[in-house]
């Protein structure tokens, strides 16, 4: 391999790994609520959604970045209180299956409000980041993807200290351990889960605003959490660390397999390459790699 050939690879991993961190945020606002409650939010997609088109109408409107930044984490605090109270008690100790289908129920609902609210047309959302790319021996960079990962590395790291060092986090942590201790021990599960849905809501507000820069802000932004899909069974639903190596994982090796393996089948395997590596590990090891096993006692 020559040089021009390796540094070639390197841009494309680095390319991968920063589309990674967007995908691990996305799937952290899966694990958060995962974790605390056993649900599998199918509406994360819509909720990053509505909290951009939420965003960009209000800067439509006339307000300033900062204004509609904050009436929009309040919308998305008000819809993670709304979620619990109309949707997650009234089902709490249902069927995991039956959880599911009520978030797959809640994503249409949140697009047909968001579609009622804000209208159909595509929005081009400006965050004032360049999207032109920089170089550093040798190796191209896109401003936009190295700023929205670090952006969403920070939002990660607040994250991680939260739960590490917050009496809230610690609550979350556990809730998510065992929810009947946690019950036991005087834990108000009403207001954790509450705090959890909040907390994801605001996690799709930035994932909202980075995707939306990138893609535009339009309905199929919902799909982005397709992508997160693989990401969680590869990481584990229940772990955020795992999301994050995951995430990074799949970024990385899907724009590899693109360059490098693209040619050999006809293109177009970024697209799918990501599930086969997460089918492949259902097989292998259905918890993912950070996830943690269920032993069943008989």
């Amino acid at each position: 391999m020559d040089w021009f050939t390796f540094l070639f690879a390197v841009e494309v991993a680095i390319g991968g790994l920063l589309s990674g961190v967007m995908y691990a945020l996305v799937a952290i606002g899966f694990v958060l609520i995962y974790k605390t409650s056993g649900v599998l939010n199918f509406a994360q997609g819509a909720m990053v959604l509505f909290a951009a088109l939420t965003f960009v109408s209000l800067t439509e409107m006339g307000l300033p970045f900062a204004g509609a930044l904050v009436l929009t984490l309040l919308a998305m605090t008000l819809l993670g209180i709304t979620v619990e109270r109309a949707v997650l008690r009234p089902l709490a100790n249902r069927s995991p299956m039956t959880l599911f289908m009520a978030t797959l129920g809640l994503s249409y609902i949140l697009e047909g409000l968001a579609q009622l609210l804000w209208g159909t047309q595509v929005h081009r959302l400006d965050l004032g980041i360049s999207n032109d790319p920089f170089e550093v021996a040798g190796i191209f960079i896109s401003t936009f993807d190295l700023v929205a990962a670090a952006i969403a590395g920070a939002m990660v790291a607040v994250l991680t200290a939260f739960f590490r060092f917050t009496r809230t986090g610690l609550a979350f942590r556990a809730v998510a351990d065992d929810q009947f201790a946690a019950l036991a021990v005087g834990l108000r599960l009403d207001r954790i889960w509450i705090a959890v849905w909040t907390a994801a809501g605001v996690v799709a507000l930035v994932a909202g605003l980075l995707w939306g820069a990138r893609l535009g802000v339009q309905f199929s932004l919902s799909l982005v959490v397709l992508k997160a899909l693989p990401v969680l069974v590869l990481g584990g639903f229940d772990s955020v660390l795992g999301a994050i190596v995951a995430g990074l994982l799949i970024g990385a090796t899907e724009k590899l397999a693109e360059v490098y393996l693209g040619p050999f089948v006809g293109g177009g395997i970024e697209g799918w390459f990501a599930y086969a590596v997460a089918l492949v590990v259902l097989l292998v090891r259905p918890s993912g790699l950070f996830g943690q096993k269920l032993v069943e006692r008989f």
